[in-house]
């Protein structure tokens, strides 16, 4: 019985995960409140890679809903193309030239400071503070925008230097509530980028980042684990990838009719809970 709870437990986080990844909401901000009230019965350790791995699944729904805009292999045979296929391939190219200079300046930062950030700022209070701010930014900006025409309304008219533009916006995202998706898709409008073109270059941002992320700290902690442990984390991140399929393509749907606005008051309420949850909290324990 106690393994089937600890298996629903599971099935919460990746559901979690897949929903909060890529909206911009912050995952991390979710998660902590999740863990704190689903308490899961395992170590320190197998925590630490779990949350990597469900994120995994989170960046395989990007690379399957995408592939046809991110697979460039094509040009390996590249004698036998067509001009039209060539021009595509090339295309496709270039924007991956444009992921790696925006992930270029979280990848130094994040690598120098991660264990430093978690270590300081990986706690509620943070997390709390980082949602509420970020959902007033979302709501101004959304007002400031309301009847602006952005110029750059697909991500192929993004350009190397506003992408690069783009990944400092992203170190923002390294400290915890913030959102990655967040931090970027606010700094990608800011440059002009229309809603749908600021939210796909963000899931592709997300690859390169989020997989070296992952790598990183299964390199660290490793997967010497129990075969039900790793039974977890295969199920978990399953679920993230089935939940993180739903949430772009509602997203994508969602940002072509409407505003972020209500992904700003969303994120001052759960701030808000966050903050008094962690406040109760900490009086109780007294």
């Amino acid at each position: 019985m106690s393994t089937f709870v600890e298996f629903l437990k599971i099935v919460v986080f990746g559901l979690v995960e897949g929903f909060s990844e890529w909206l911009p909401i912050s995952s991390t901000g979710h998660l902590i409140l999740v863990e704190n009230i689903v308490n899961l019965n395992v170590s320190a350790e197998f925590m630490n890679v779990f949350r990597v791995v469900i994120q995994l699944g989170a960046i395989m729904a990007v690379l399957v809903l995408y592939h046809r805009r991110l697979n460039c292999l094509g040009l390996i045979r590249w004698r036998h193309l067509s001009p039209k296929a060539f021009a595509q391939q090339t295309a496709i190219l270039q924007l991956w030239i444009k992921i790696v200079i925006a992930c270029v300046p979280a990848a130094v930062v994040g690598i120098l400071l991660d264990e430093i950030l978690d270590r300081y700022l990986y706690n509620p209070y943070v997390v709390a503070a980082m949602l509420i701010i970020y959902g007033i930014l979302f709501i101004v900006l959304e007002k400031h925008n309301e009847y602006v025409d952005f110029p750059v309304k697909k991500v192929s008219q993004i350009n190397y230097l506003n992408a690069f533009y783009i990944g400092l916006f992203q170190l923002l995202a390294l400290i915890p509530g913030t959102s990655r998706s967040g931090a970027t898709i606010l700094g990608a409008m800011l440059l002009g980028c229309s809603r749908t073109a600021s939210a796909e270059f963000t899931f592709f941002l997300g690859i390169p980042v989020m997989f070296g992320a992952s790598l990183l700290k299964m390199f660290h902690y490793g997967l010497a684990f129990s075969p039900l442990e790793l039974f977890y984390m295969v199920a978990g991140m399953l679920i993230a990838f089935l939940v993180s399929m739903y949430s772009i393509k509602f997203l994508m749907d969602y940002v072509k009719q409407r505003d972020f606005r209500v992904f700003g008051y969303y994120r001052i309420i759960l701030g808000m809970i966050v903050l008094v949850y962690f406040s109760l909290a900490a009086l109780l324990e007294l």
